[in-house]
């Protein structure tokens, strides 16, 4: 039986509908592949929130990997290369019996393949897998805190002048003296950042492993990037679930995968990881967003959208 021209036509149009409805490009979808902002209580035992963190960043991120260990004096030698990020004591640590050093909370150890780390007291220690060795020129022990070649930077998420801001791997020479692409880490305090996310095309994912705190320290995220950036488009009723905030604790592990608009402040500090590094150009700013949604909605006191006054002024592209 033949079907009817204008019949064809018209399961033509609802085929096509259906197809946008479910394509990465569907506007409903962009949330969704974003990603989810994700918390692990490390300093709690919150193996729970790790392991989802753990299989989100992987899948993601080809090549790379993480595990956590919790009050250990050694980690086994494996054939992959690893970043150690020293979370919880210290003392002196070995590795394969080549080279040994003191550490603290803040150190990044680099464990290459075959090489195992032996420490004389009891660590906790959040570990990373990468696809790249790190070049020669950069030691095994990373100590933000001890090496000369590594000082206060302000910039980025404190801007402060008294900031401390201490980039252990960079992405550009002018920033840092180590230079690696495959992840990069800055031991930072925020007292007020402002609120940025990074592209999910030509960004990166970021962690922020929490080391100390002050009462009010709490980081501010949203998911929905897509309509704080089309801020005449967003609804009252919008605004009220556009942003979330989540109180920090020592110990927390966040995971923000790329397109996670996030802000911290209250006074933390962290070691910010990210991955693969800090790209030119991918931290976009959105307070001049917000400010605007403010400003159309006649948002204001507790209903109003937390931004950062200073980054509000202008578009901001770092």
């Amino acid at each position: 039986m033949k079907v009817p021209f204008i019949i064809f036509i018209t399961l033509l149009i609802l085929a096509g509908l259906i197809a946008f409805t479910f394509s990465d490009d569907a506007p409903h979808q962009k949330a969704k592949h974003s990603g989810q902002m994700q918390v692990a209580h490390l300093g709690a035992g919150d193996t729970t929130g790790l392991s989802s963190i753990r299989h989100a960043f992987a899948r993601r991120n080809p090549g790379y990997d993480l595990q956590f260990y919790y009050q250990i004096q050694s980690i086994p030698a494996g054939q992959v290369y690893r970043l150690a990020f020293i979370q919880q004591g210290g003392g002196t640590a070995s590795i394969s019996e080549e080279v040994s050093s003191k550490i603290s909370v803040g150190d990044i150890v680099y464990l290459n393949k075959g090489q195992e780390m032996v420490v004389d007291s009891l660590i906790d220690v959040l570990v990373f897998t990468v696809p790249e060795p790190l070049t020669n020129n950069i030691p095994n022990f990373i100590r933000p805190d001890w090496d000369e070649n590594i000082t206060d930077t302000p910039g980025g998420c404190a801007t402060e002048t008294n900031a401390y801001r201490r980039i252990s791997l960079t992405w550009k020479e002018e920033v840092g003296s180590y230079i690696y692409h495959a992840l990069n880490a800055h031991r930072v305090r925020i007292m007020d950042s402002f609120s940025h996310y990074h592209p999910i095309n030509g960004g990166f994912d970021e962690f922020y492993l929490v080391q100390m705190v002050l009462p009010e320290a709490q980081l501010i995220t949203s998911e929905q990037v897509d309509l704080i950036t089309h801020p005449e488009s967003v609804t009252h009723a919008q605004a009220k679930d556009l942003l979330q905030t989540t109180n920090l604790q020592v110990g927390d592990l966040i995971y923000l995968p790329r397109g996670v608009m996030h802000r911290g402040l209250g006074g933390v500090l962290a070691q910010v990881i990210t991955v693969p590094g800090f790209i030119p150009g991918s931290e976009i700013g959105v307070d001049h967003h917000l400010l605007h949604i403010n400003e159309h909605l006649s948002l204001e006191e507790d209903a109003a959208l937390p931004y950062n006054v200073e980054a509000s002024q202008q578009a901001i592209m770092k």
